[in-house]
């Protein structure tokens, strides 16, 4: 974990949990102080058993039923925007169920996957099922999809330019560099006119499948998170959903084009809790699921992201 960036979005525990542990930690001092200070006063029997009857009352199983019971943390390491941040809506009501969600953020690919495979992570949340898949096979890894919960639509933003019809010979668009990510964004300039891919490359495509131009345009290949940093430098960046609203570009109003809600790509590129497998059925991420899958967070989602973010309908 040394390259990891981390940083606690989640309190351990809500301020409605908080307050009934502070309730009965009063009420621990209250009976102590309150043995040695009314006793002496009131010695009569029936006091005493007015006393008595009072305190069996505030220890029956009822009264204790009102505190949540732990059921332990969850664990999930994700990336900044939306993942932590639906997270951090997550986590409160998680909290009514007795679960404390710790989430640590990551700022690349790799390690968020690494540490799930490791079990030093339960989940994460930063990918879609193609590249999860396409991590599982070349690194070798035991990862498994444990839900799906929402979609970025992949999106052109403007860089130095601000129509496609702008595009001359010798100018540079900048793409994600790996494997899925880099064939949506090829998809996309293909679907905009941009290029045309070799028949059949799919899913798989690279810049050695660019069959035609429409002008000699340089596509530059860079890391995911790296792409958005370039923006001042070339005519136009294809950006994952999450990276383009770090960089501070809104879907509806900022890209030149991206893919539509009932597109393939759509429901292809879901964004899912994923798990080490086996782990699917566990009870911690099973409630993580059903909470991200409620209609309180899909509310959130379509008020917080302005269609940068959409919940994954199945």
């Amino acid at each position: 974990m040394k390259n990891q960036v981390t940083k606690k979005l989640i309190a351990l525990m809500t301020a409605s949990v908080l307050s009934v542990g502070l309730l009965a930690g009063c009420g621990s001092s209250t009976d102590t102080s309150g043995t040695a200070a009314v006793a002496p006063a009131e010695t009569t029997p029936a006091a005493a058993n007015d006393a008595q009857q009072n305190n069996a009352a505030e220890t029956t199983p009822a009264a204790a039923n009102t505190e949540t019971e732990n059921k332990g943390t969850i664990t999930v390491a994700a990336s900044a925007t939306p993942h932590a941040e639906i997270l951090e809506k997550a986590a409160p009501i998680l909290a009514e169920q007795g679960w404390t969600l710790d989430v640590t953020i990551f700022d690349d690919y790799i390690l968020p996957n690494n540490v799930v495979e490791s079990e030093e992570f339960d989940a994460n949340y930063f990918q879609h099922i193609p590249y999860l898949n396409s991590f599982n096979e070349e690194q070798g890894t035991h990862l498994v999809n444990a839900g799906g919960i929402h979609y970025e639509p992949f999106g052109i933003y403007p860089g130095t330019k601000s129509d496609l019809s702008e595009l001359a010979d010798g100018d540079t668009v900048a793409v994600p560099n790996d494997t899925t990510n880099e064939a949506r964004a090829l998809l996309l300039l293909e679907a905009n006119g941009v290029l045309t891919l070799k028949e059949g490359a799919g899913l798989e495509a690279t810049v050695n499948d660019i069959e035609e131009k429409k002008v000699d345009v340089e596509i530059l290949e860079l890391e995911a998170a790296q792409v958005a940093r370039v923006k001042e430098e070339v005519a136009f960046v294809v950006l994952n959903g999450n990276y383009a609203l770090q960089a501070g570009f809104s879907v509806a109003n900022d890209s030149v084009a991206y893919e539509t809600s009932d597109s393939e790509a759509a429901k292809t590129y879901v964004n899912v809790i994923a798990v080490k497998e086996g782990h699917e059925e566990d009870e911690g991420i099973k409630a993580l699921v059903e909470v991200l899958k409620s209609d309180e967070i899909k509310q959130y989602i379509n008020d917080e992201y302005d269609g940068a973010v959409i919940p994954f309908e199945e």
